[in-house]
């Protein structure tokens, strides 16, 4: 268990299930999407995409390991709901290295969800937080928690020059873009004002799940710096990737099983160009996530 800061005078109102409801949907939101197929560059049931060290066995094992830490993430952000949201960042990187840890032994050394530790982890805490302190729990509250513990975030770890460049800083100082620090830090922007309407949208005109789902990643593939296609493909490769996907979205995107045929070109074009729009993953998981929230809220009340 983490230590309740000693600033913490009230107990936790957690319900005991509670952690373990939304960890479960965390894990499921990770299965939905790597069992998500055909997707351009990515893993998934039908190749390994543009990946030549993981597979979709990595990623059912990744998650699971995951979501045994997920209620942590919750259970912190409630004892620490008494400290400003600036210092709850420091208190989630240890549960966050130790989660990484856990992943990368259950992967065999292969990195499957760094990035969905990052955001899930950040999301977990922020409703955590937000119960603790009783304020209602929807996907915009949750993000604009989750942006305030991330205040500076980029700032210190991208802008002020380090010796030892990691991919993030250097693509940062390249190409400006900030990947998943930069939308944690804005509240998942993309997911709040793109993706998560956009799914909504075709669920309720009758949209397969599935299509729906594809055609989401498809939208965020058109919208979203990806670190992980700039990190392959440089500026050039994120461009071609995003205006692939543009001009389907603007063909019509993902409406019937026959679409699926555009998917399929796009993943081999991408996979020859070793490109992989991980980031754009890490958000759809995001997005599939937020958009079950209300389930495990009215379960509760």
């Amino acid at each position: 268990m983490m230590p309740i800061p000693a600033t913490s005078t009230n107990n936790a109102v957690l319900p005991l299930d509670l952690p373990d409801a939304y960890a479960t949907l965390a894990w499921r939101a990770m299965l939905t999407e790597v069992n998500l197929s055909p997707k351009p560059g990515l893993v998934d049931r039908i190749n390994n995409g543009a990946h030549k060290d993981m597979a979709l066995e990595d990623f059912h094992r990744s998650a699971e390991a995951i979501q045994a830490w997920l209620p942590r993430f919750i259970e912190y952000g409630a004892f620490s709901a008494q400290l400003s949201p600036e210092d709850v960042l420091k208190g989630l990187r240890p549960l966050g290295m130790a989660c990484e840890a856990d992943m990368f032994r259950a992967t065999a050394g292969v990195n499957t969800h760094k990035g969905s530790i990052f955001s899930l982890g950040l999301l977990c805490a922020a409703i955590g937080r937000l119960h603790q302190l009783q304020l209602t729990v929807t996907a915009e509250t949750i993000c604009s928690t989750a942006a305030t513990f991330c205040r500076g975030l980029t700032e210190r770890e991208l802008r002020q020059n380090n010796q030892q460049l990691t991919a993030g800083q250097r693509l940062y100082q390249q190409l400006g873009l900030t990947g998943a620090r930069g939308e944690a830090e804005a509240g998942y922007p993309l997911v709040i004002q793109h993706a998560l309407p956009h799914y909504r949208a075709l669920l309720t005109q009758g949209r397969d799940p599935e299509l729906a789902l594809l055609d989401t990643l498809l939208l965020l593939m058109s919208i979203n710096g990806d670190t992980n296609v700039a990190s392959r493909g440089g500026a050039e490769g994120l461009r071609w990737l995003q205006q692939q996907a543009t001009a389907l979205m603007q063909q019509g995107g993902i409406r019937t099983p026959a679409d699926l045929e555009y998917l399929h070109q796009f993943d081999q074009q991408c996979i020859e160009r070793n490109l992989s729009p991980g980031g754009c993953a890490d958000l759809l998981i995001v997005t599939w996530f937020l958009a079950q929230i209300s389930q495990v809220h009215h379960y509760h009340n």
